[in-house]
């Protein structure tokens, strides 16, 4: 009678330079260069590619420090185009679900995945598979790390990075101790700056020097997670996956603008586009909102033109997702909190409170209610497939000059048929 071992796997998917991925896909021309996805307004680097990383790139780093770098090397700059990678992010966790119906979404392009199902001897062909699936459905390459705990699934994943594979189990592997020395501290899952300097201070510079470290002295010196995080460096599971996603409890869109807004029309028409954001939002979640928050600044950084910050929170007489009376109450909030002479930088809206949305009748229900919700699910749909914002609200605006800089936008969009790649003929 044969033996098959079963022990805790757990697999960590990370998408690979996952924004610079996304541009790729529909650009294949670009495959081989160097690339650069900027963050909001264009102010900083993002994502990179691998040939970007090799010039020397920094993540986090201010485009304009690059720009010498950049236009010298002819590397290719993408604003950032979040409706797009979110598009993608949920067609990568769906191929995902295909192996395992359970999984942790960790991050827009990570995943955990529990495949203690299969057996010890397959578990890297199977990793390899979901690799090879993902990449032919999605067309995104990612990187698959395979171990007993969620930590060194991490550790495991930062080496199946550097292999052409693709992919790393260390399952198998008795001994990590010569891999958990080549791991700096600073690079483990759950160590942040501090934490990382106070470990340093103490003379524990890489992974292993913190998996041999007594639980004794973790918990004298230390806190409860740093505990964990020594118990699963040596393979002893303490973080469970979160698979039940729990409901978000409030909903904020706030964006810094293009450039700096001074009139009003034009600060009510930001506002009122962000009420139409988070008010989409909470609906595809079946969720309404009890209150609602705007708040508006001026940039701390230019105090010659004086500075101004002011946020105000009001209750809808019955909670609703209602984006009309949502843009109604912003804009009485809005009338009253703003003031003129002052360059505002920034504007926001927080919806909270938020709840079930049951779908019952209440006292004060009426059948316009029910004609609104239809429209409400009518603009939704139209929305979904034909692009964010084929249908809004006049108080939204239309030429939105107080918009994000943008100035590298691809303009893929996946709703848009003429977005899709095309293939010739030979």
């Amino acid at each position: 009678m044969s033996y098959i071992r079963y022990t805790k796997k757990i697999a960590l998917i990370d998408c690979n330079s996952f924004y610079v991925s996304c541009e790729r896909l529909f650009n294949p021309k670009i495959r081989k260069k160097p690339v650069v996805v900027l963050s909001n307004n264009d102010g900083c680097i993002i994502s990179r590619s691998n040939e970007a990383k090799a010039l020397g790139i920094k993540m986090g780093e201010p485009y304009f420090k690059a720009k010498n770098i950049i236009i010298k090397n002819n590397v290719q700059v993408f604003s950032s185009n979040y409706s797009l990678y979110g598009d993608l992010s949920r067609r990568v966790m769906r191929t995902l679900k295909r192996f395992n119906s359970e999984i942790e979404v960790y991050s827009i392009d990570e995943a955990f995945m529990d495949l203690s199902n299969f057996t010890d001897d397959e578990i890297e062909s199977v990793g390899k598979e979901i690799r090879s699936t993902i990449l032919q459905w999605t067309g995104i390459p990612t990187s698959i790390g395979i171990a007993k705990t969620k930590t060194l699934s991490k550790i495991a994943n930062h080496i199946a990075k550097k292999k052409q594979s693709g992919v790393t189990s260390l399952i198998d592997i008795e001994n990590l101790d010569p891999i958990l020395e080549k791991i700096n501290i600073s690079d483990v899952w759950g160590v942040g700056k501090q934490l990382t300097k106070f470990y340093q201070k103490n003379g524990i510079y890489n992974a292993k020097q913190l998996k041999n470290k007594s639980n004794a002295w973790i918990k004298k010196c230390s806190n409860v997670l740093s505990s964990r995080t020594a118990m699963e460096l040596r393979g002893i599971p303490c973080i469970d996956l979160e698979i039940a996603s729990s409901k978000r409890k409030s909903c904020v869109v706030s964006r810094s603008f293009g450039k700096r807004v001074e009139n009003f029309e034009e600060l009510k028409e930001a506002v009122a586009s962000y009420c139409l954001n988070a008010s989409e939002k909470i609906r595809s979640e079946s969720l309404v909102a009890k209150s609602i928050t705007i708040f508006i600044r001026t940039s701390p950084f230019q105090r010659n033109f004086g500075y101004y910050s002011n946020s105000k929170t009001i209750d809808f007489p019955i909670a609703t997702n209602n984006s009309i009376e949502i843009v109604k109450a912003a804009v009485l909030i809005l009338e009253d909190i703003f003031k003129h002479g002052y360059r505002y930088q920034k504007a926001g809206i927080m919806l909270t409170g938020l709840s079930n949305e049951n779908g019952k009748k209440n006292l004060f229900s009426s059948e316009k209610d029910e004609k609104i919700n239809k429209l409400m699910k009518s603009i939704d749909k139209t929305n979904y497939r034909y692009g964010k914002s084929t249908l809004s609200l006049a108080s939204a605006g239309i030429y939105k000059k107080w918009n994000m800089r943008r100035e590298h936008s691809s303009k893929i969009d996946t709703a848009d048929f003429y977005s899709l790649p095309k293939i010739k003929a030979t």
